[in-house]
This record gives C-alpha cells, sequence and structure tokens, in this order.
C-alpha cells in the first residue's frame, strides 16, 4: 500500500472491509494490550485519553466492542519483556506500545500478533521495520522523529533565550537506548553554536538531585533534558532542581514545560496517540501491519514558560515569544 492510499485510506470511515476484519467476526470484542513503561497510576493520562476518545469516534466503544488490556511497568524498564508476555498469553489482538523499549519488548514477544508504536525512535535501526514506507512484517505506528533538526531547533531556542550560553547540559538517562546517539548529536549542533555539550546521566529518581548538582558545579548555564518516561514522570522534581540552581531548560515534552521547565520543544504528544487510534481501526477493519507505512509527527509545538522566565531572571525576545505555539503566563 502507498502512503498516499494509506492516508486516504485512514480518513475513509465508511470503508468496508473482508468477513476476516477482527471487527467483523461474529459477537467478537477485540482485545488491545497496551504496554507502556509509564507508572501503573496514570491511566488516565491526557494521551491515553485522546487515544480513547479518537478510537470511540472512530465507533470502537470500550466495553462494547473492544476491550483494552493495561500492563504498565512503573518506569522499570526491566519488566517490559515480562508484560508483553503476559499480553501475548492473554491472546490480546492488537498491542499499542509506548516508548522504544516497550515496542522492542512486543515484537521480542510475537511475531504475528499486530503492534501499533507510539513514539518509537528509530524502527528501522532496531529492527522493528523493513522501512517506513513498508514495514513488513508485525509492527507500525509513529515515530518519535528524534533527528537533527529537532535538536538543532530546540538547541537555536535556548541560544535565543540565553545568548551568553557558553556551556549546556544534557541530562539523558543511560537506560534509554536512544539517549547516547542523542547526546552525541546534540554535542556536534552545540559546537556550531559555539557552545560546549557535556553529559549527565540519572538512571533513578535519586539520581536526578545528584546531576543537577554536578550540572551546577561543571558551570552549565543551561540544561538540555531529553525525553523519557522517567525523565518526564520527575518533571516537577527537574523543573523545581532547574530553578534551585538558576538554570534556564530546555525540554522536548509539553508537559515539562507546564511542569516549570523553561520551554519545550517536540511532537504534539496529544496527536499521536489520536492518530494511533486511526492504526487500530485500521487493524480492526482487516488491514496489515506490514502494509501500514509508519508515520512521523506532523504537528511540533514550542512552548515558553514566562513565569519560569520571570524567577530565573530571563528575559524572552518578543520575537521568540510571538514564535511560540503556547505561553504560560
Amino acid at each position: 500500500m502507498r502512503r498516499r492510499d494509506f492516508i486516504r485510506f485512514l480518513g475513509c470511515g465508511s470503508l468496508v472491509f473482508p468477513c476476516a476484519a477482527l471487527a467483523q467476526q461474529s459477537g467478537k470484542q477485540t482485545r488491545i494490550g497496551w504496554l507502556s513503561p509509564n507508572s501503573r497510576q496514570s491511566l488516565e493520562d491526557p494521551g491515553r485519553r485522546a487515544f480513547r476518545k479518537s478510537l470511540e469516534d472512530l465507533g470502537h466503544v470500550e466495553g462494547r466492542d473492544v476491550a483494552i488490556v493495561f500492563r504498565d511497568a512503573d518506569y522499570n524498564f526491566d519488566q517490559l519483556p515480562s508484560l508483553a508476555a503476559e499480553l501475548v498469553e492473554q491472546k490480546v489482538d492488537i498491542i499499542v506500545t509506548v516508548a522504544t523499549q516497550a515496542a522492542v519488548a512486543a515484537r521480542k514477544a510475537t511475531s504475528k500478533i499486530p503492534i501499533v508504536a507510539i513514539s518509537v525512535t528509530d524502527p528501522v535501526g532496531r529492527g522493528l521495520v523493513e522501512s517506513l514506507a513498508r514495514p513488513g512484517g508485525n509492527v507500525t505506528g509513529l515515530t518519535f522523529g528524534v533527528g537533527l533538526d529537532i535538536f538543532s531547533k530546540g538547541l537555536d531556542f535556548l541560544k535565543e533565550a540565553v545568548p551568553s550560553l557558553q556551556m549546556v547540559a544534557v541530562l539523558v538517562n543511560p537506560t534509554n537506548p536512544f539517549h547516547e546517539a542523542a547526546a552525541s548529536q546534540i554535542g556536534a549542533i552545540a559546537q556550531a553554536l559555539n557552545v560546549h555539550a557535556s553529559v549527565f546521566q540519572a538512571r533513578r529518581p535519586e539520581a536526578i538531585a545528584m546531576a543537577f548538582e554536578a550540572i551546577a558545579q561543571a558551570h552549565c548555564g543551561a540544561v538540555f533534558v531529553l525525553a523519557d518516561a522517567l525523565l518526564a514522570s520527575e518533571r516537577a522534581q527537574i523543573a523545581k532542581l532547574a530553578l534551585t540552581y538558576q538554570l534556564p531548560s530546555m525540554h522536548q515534552l509539553r508537559a515539562e514545560a507546564e511542569a516549570g521547565g523553561l520551554m519545550s520543544y517536540g511532537p504534539d504528544f496529544t496527536d499521536l496517540f489520536r492518530r494511533a487510534a486511526k492504526y487500530v481501526d485500521a487493524i480492526i477493519k482487516g488491514a496489515k501491519p506490514a502494509d501500514l507505512p509508519v508515520e512521523q509527527p506532523s504537528k511540533f509545538a514550542l512552548v515558553i514558560n514566562l513565569a519560569t522566565a520571570r524567577a530565573l531572571g530571563v528575559t524572552i525576545p518578543p520575537m521568540l515569544v510571538v514564535r511560540a505555539d503556547e505561553v504560560i503566563e
């Protein structure tokens, strides 16, 4: 299926598929497995709400013709393989995964059950798909869109906000499989801006405070926080520490700027979850993941927290404020 055909296919609500489709099996309730590294207490987070609402808008009512079986690792990534195996044992019809680690765990657990991956990084390099245009296996979905462009724009925005910036700390979670390469890319981009980048690690919540202490001791002028489930869950702590050490921060997730970070630039996650529901709808109606192109984010947002800027004594240039998609007062 070509990309143009797939886009038309997703937008067609009246398309009828053959009787082999999951939803057309007499009286069958489609069981959707949900595999995530996030907290077990986050059942009503914005992403899940957007997914469920989009699924309902497409005609799939939870409790009537679909059931969602949640498995969350509570930020213990080592649990993802066993949780994926549980979903396979539960004989779910489709598995939806959040983050690269969950997609990898699900793919190792099954080569037959369709997998819709949300926010997966480098699916080709991870061996999840043969190509973005033609996945070729049982995995499809949406990438996070990580690449030089997203890092370059993030650093550009940070440099505009802090023109005197000479050293930037890059906060990473070493257990995240994409952070090493991402930090290297940021280092190269920073060098082109005459900024030195240093990497600081936090693999557990209690390590974040130690990382910030080290960042302050290294006299870094700002911090770039890479997108990560653990770091996102600790966004309030990170925002507080950044303020304590007077460090302007750039994030990739809107929720982190809303929690008190100075700025964020990255994909609209709510949109990714909404679009994931369309993949599930397509599979329920008979499409195969092998034929559904992996899509990249189509919406990116710059969020600026002016309340944090005032607390840091940072003056955001008016032209940068005008370019923002959202300004938090």
